[in-house]
Parts: C-alpha cells; structure tokens; sequence
C-alpha cells in the first residue's frame, strides 16, 4: 500500500492550534501537528463531557468509515482546520471482510486512505493469481492474497486502520453479441531456413543451439569485406518442379515451399483449396517481403548491357516485382480470396501476419496462409549492406559462440545476412474446430508504430517499439503483465539491440525479470523480410511445446541489456503468471511491428 501523495490537505495559513474544549462537530482535527504533516485528520462527530476535566469525542475519517472514540483532557492542544465538515455527509464505511471473500482473476479492490481528505482511491486487481495496481504499467512488485488479506483484518496496524478497503468481484462475462471480432487460431507451421527445410529442422536447430551461416564461397562474394551468409542449404529445384521453378524468383521459391509445408500441416490436402473442400474465396494468402525479385532486375540489367535487349527473358518482370511469392502461394494452392504483399522492411513479415488476422476477424476470410519470404544474399546487397557497417566482420567459429550474430552479447559488430520463409496457417477458431483441427496458440493480436527517426538507425529511446507492443498486447484484449515470453528481434548491431531492451524494460517495468527473452539470429541470420515469419513459427512452437530455445553466439552479454535473456541451453516457458508471448520485427525506416500468440 502506498503512501498519499505529498500535498498539504489545507493551505497553510489554514491550521491553527485549539484545546480539546474548543473544538466542536464539523471540525477538522489532527491530534497532533506531525499527524498534520502526514496528512493525518479526523471530522469531529461529536462531544460529550465524561468528567469536569475531560472530553470524550467521536471522530471519523473525512473520506468515510468507522468511529473513534478519543478521551482527550479539556487543556489539551490539538490542530484544527479552518475548515468546517458536514457530518451529515461523512459516510459510515465498514471496509471488506477480506478474510471471508473468495478471491478470483478478475476481481478488483480499492484502497482509500480517508484520513487524508485529498486522497484517491487506489485500485489493484488480481491477475494471474496476484495483485497490480496497474496491469499495463507494472512498477512494483505485485501483492499476494495473503497480503491483501491482512488491509482489512480486525486488529490491523495503524496504518491499515487509515485505509478504507472494498472488495470488488470481478464483472461477468460480456454478452457474445457484444463481441464483433472472431478468434484467430494457428493451425499450421511452415518453414525453409539455413537450418534446413521443415519445421522439424528448425526447432531442433534452435534446440540444440546450431547456426546455419556459412562461408560465401563463390567467385561473385571473392572481392566482398564480407564473405558470410545464411543460406538455405540446399537446391530449391529439387524441392519444385524445374520448369515451375524457372519461372519464379528466388523468394517465391521460398514462399512456396514453407506455405505449402504449413497448409500441409494443417491438414489440408496439397492440392489446394477445392481438394481441400475449402470455398478457395474464403481464403487468403498475405505475405511479407522487401525486394522479391530485385536481384532478377540485377542479372536483367547485366544481361542488357553484356549482350543487348534480346537477351532480356521475357520473365524478368513477372519475377521482379515483390508481389510474386504472394501471387505463386494463390497460384499453387488455387487461393483467389486474396494475395496480398506487405513490404515494410524487416517488420515486413509479422505485418503481413497482423494483416491476415485482421482479414479472419472481422470475417473477411475464413483461411490465411501468412508469413514472410526473402532472399537477399546477393553481391550487390551484401556490398550494400558492408558499405553501410552494418554487416558483422566476426569469422566463422564452432559451438555456440561460433556464430558471427551475436544478439545482445557484449562484442556484437552487425548482422548476417540471410534467406528463408516462414509461413503460419492462421484459421478462425469456429471453422478449425467445426474441422477438429489441432491449434497450435492463438494468434490473439498485433501493433505497429513508426519512429520517424532516421531513415536507417534506430530511435535510441526506444519510444516507438514501447508505442508497438503495448498497442500489440491491448489489441490481443490483454494487459502486459500477462506477458510470459519475448522473442526479440535483436539483429545484433549494437544500436539496435540496446533500443529494444530499453523499450523491453520500460513496458515490462517490475516484471522485466520474470519474462524470459529469447532472439533467434545467432542461429539463422537475418533473414529480412522473412525474419518475421520464422520467429513467428518458433513462437507458435514455443507456446505449443512450452520450451524457449537459447540464445546463442555471445559469451557475455551487453551490460546495457539487463534482460533475462535465456542463454547456454533451453528453458522450459513459465507454466503461470501470464499466457501471451511478443514476437518482435523491427526495420530500417523505423517500422515496428509486434506480434502477439496466446496459449491455445
């Protein structure tokens, strides 16, 4: 319980010293002029002489509740305020039996001090099993029942005594008529990344603490400073048909592949949407990316000026543009719902996620398939990238520390540049169950904001990622001190990661050190526009197996970060005190992007 705020209930000319003799109803007293200072009054109710010397006068708190009676000799100095009362209008107040109340989530209890005549009212409620003054702001550390109990007992100290406590149980359950947004459920995984092609090689990866960055081997990198990436470890024609897969750009390769793994995983039949038994104008396909097939337009521009316009394909447009992966998933799956692209940077795919949930709630499409692709690993983007510092020189190693993306250890330089595709099967929960459908978690809500900062660093305050995940975790009908998990996004370039760990503590508050935080590109790079995708499968993956892989590639981390940051090996996720794991993208420009997956 807190103490009133620091403001003198009366100006100070105000006070005056009285005998006990002097005083009469409506008098507002303090018994002495440290309890004055302390803001500390009673209203006198009444006197009544008990012996030629003395007074007996009732007193009650001036904001409301029980009587004290005071024996006070006629001769003895008390201050007064000049300041009258209507007694009339002191309530009686008895507070809470807290005792005898049976106390569920939900539930609230206010705190008044009511001695203090400009106080206000405190408000805790109980979630997850404790008690917070504010849910979205954490501060302190929450009240346990027992705690709570103890305000309103008979016999409580002095200070308790001052408190009017009132126990209010929790309101019940709005009307579903009420409730116009539908729930979102994810029913499928999908995923190609360095670490292989599946889900299956993805999870273990992270489990295990692997990396899939590799030397840059080939004739094209041999100028380039540096000469590492993160590049899906095989040829992606195997994985196609061939003539198919000449007519589609590198990303869409990407898309296709991980999109059809997840509706697979959903249980749909791979043939699409009819075979499926889906109405294919019922479903939808959003993705992520930030240059599709620019590298095309590179090797076109190259063909024109090594050999002239006939040698130009044909293909080159329909492979440039950014809108291919997401056009290929509708063409290969017969979608005709919607294909829609979304192209903010690295906050590309966890947008084009929050896209499709909205598309499902507000009953748009029954269906998505939403996620990320992205294949960047090419010289020019590389030397870009080298141009602008923010590539890590770290050398290839062995073990966990043998990762040149070191997400918020001590001596991280820059990120890896990698590729993949990530893709969530993303369902209204009323037709996965009418299908008895297996749901991963719920994909409860999303939040963007932008920095307007600078066209490429980060907000050092931090200020728009705090703007992202709160309106993230409202949106999701929460409150942050449901938060269980984090996977950062931390891409290991030293102002970013010291960004998102400030803002990671300035939301979390006093819980800060009971919310695990994991960050996933020591493992698989970054993978761009598809970043947000992947981490969104290992989030759906962590919910679904209650188990948050490490961290891996510094030995010790940033001073500055003062996260709890899970290293060395996997921790099992909390069991209570919270249901709702962030998925984190954040990019250049200053696009922040949250997502926010709930226990199914």
């Amino acid at each position: 319980m807190h103490s009133a705020p620091d403001a003198t209930p009366v100006p100070a000319p105000a006070r005056h010293t009285v005998t006990a003799a002097e005083v009469i109803p409506g008098d507002l007293l303090a018994l002495s002029p440290e309890a004055a200072a302390e803001h500390t009054w009673y209203v006198v109710m009444h006197t009544l002489p008990e012996t030629p010397d003395t007074l007996r006068v009732t007193l009650r708190p001036p904001l409301g509740g029980t009587d004290r009676a005071e024996l006070f000799d006629r001769c003895r100095t008390l201050t007064v305020a000049d300041r009258r009362m209507d007694t009339a209008r002191i309530p009686y107040a008895v507070s809470s039996d807290l005792r005898t109340v049976a106390l569920h989530d939900g539930d609230r209890v206010t705190a008044l001090r009511a001695v203090d005549p400009l106080a206000t009212e405190e408000t805790y409620t109980r979630r997850w099993g404790v008690w917070h003054r504010d849910l979205d702001h954490p501060a302190e550390t929450p009240l346990q029942d027992a705690e709570l109990r103890a305000w309103a007992e008979p016999g409580a100290d002095q200070e308790h005594q001052e408190y009017l406590v009132r126990h209010h149980a929790r309101p019940g359950r709005e009307s579903a008529v009420t409730e116009r947004r539908r729930r979102v459920v994810v029913t499928g995984l999908g995923a190609i990344t360095p670490l292989g092609v599946g889900v299956g090689e993805l999870w273990q990866g992270l489990l295990d603490g692997r990396h899939g960055i590799r030397a840059l081997d080939g004739p094209e990198f041999a100028e380039l400073p540096v000469r590492t990436g993160a590049l899906v470890p095989v040829d992606l024609a195997e994985l196609l048909p061939r003539q198919r897969a000449r007519r589609m750009n590198r990303s869409a390769q990407l898309a296709l592949i991980a999109a059809r793994e997840a509706w697979q995983d959903g249980g749909f039949d791979p043939a699409g949407t009819r075979e499926s038994g889906l109405d294919p104008d019922r479903v939808g396909v959003s993705v992520g990316t930030i240059i599709g097939g620019a590298p095309v337009l590179v090797d076109g521009d190259r063909q024109l000026r090594d050999k002239g316009p006939r040698a130009v394909s044909p293909l080159t447009t329909p492979m440039t543009v950014p809108s291919q992966a997401a056009s290929q998933v509708s063409l290969g799956l017969h979608i005709t719902g919607e294909a829609r692209t979304v192209t903010s940077a690295c906050a590309s795919g966890t947008e084009a996620i929050g896209q499709a949930i909205d598309r499902i709630r507000y009953g748009h499409l029954d269906v998505a398939l939403a996620g990320g692709a992205e294949a960047v690993v090419t010289p020019a983007l590389m030397a870009a990238f080298a141009s602008m510092r923010a590539l890590s020189t770290h050398e290839l190693g062995t073990g966990v520390y043998g990762t040149p993306s070191r997400p918020f250890a001590k001596d991280r330089d820059g990120f890896v540049n990698g590729e993949g595709a990530g893709f969530l099967l993303l369902e209204s929960e009323e037709h996965a169950r009418a299908r008895g459908a297996r749901v991963y978690c719920e994909a409860a809500g999303w939040g963007l904001s932008a920095d307007a900062h600078h066209m490429a660093a980060p907000d050092p305050s931090g200020r728009g990622i705090t703007l992202a995940v709160r309106r993230a975790v409202r949106d999701a009908g929460g409150y942050v001190v449901d938060v269980l998990h984090v996977n950062a996004h931390a891409t290991a370039t030293v102002d970013g990661d010291l960004a998102e760990a400030g803002a990671l503590r300035d939301v979390l508050g006093a819980g800060v050190g009971r919310v695990p935080v994991t960050a996933l590109k020591g493992h698989l790079g970054h993978l761009q526009g598809a970043a947000g995708g992947v981490e969104a499968v290992a989030a759906a993956l962590t919910l679904h197996h209650g188990v948050i892989p490490p961290t891996i590639g510094g030995e010790e981390l940033d001073d500055g970060v003062e996260l709890d940051v899970v290293t060395g090996a996997p921790r099992v996720l909390p069991v209570g005190g919270g249901d709702l794991v962030l998925s984190n993208s954040f990019g250049f420009g200053g696009h922040n992007a949250v997502l926010v997956l709930r226990r199914g």
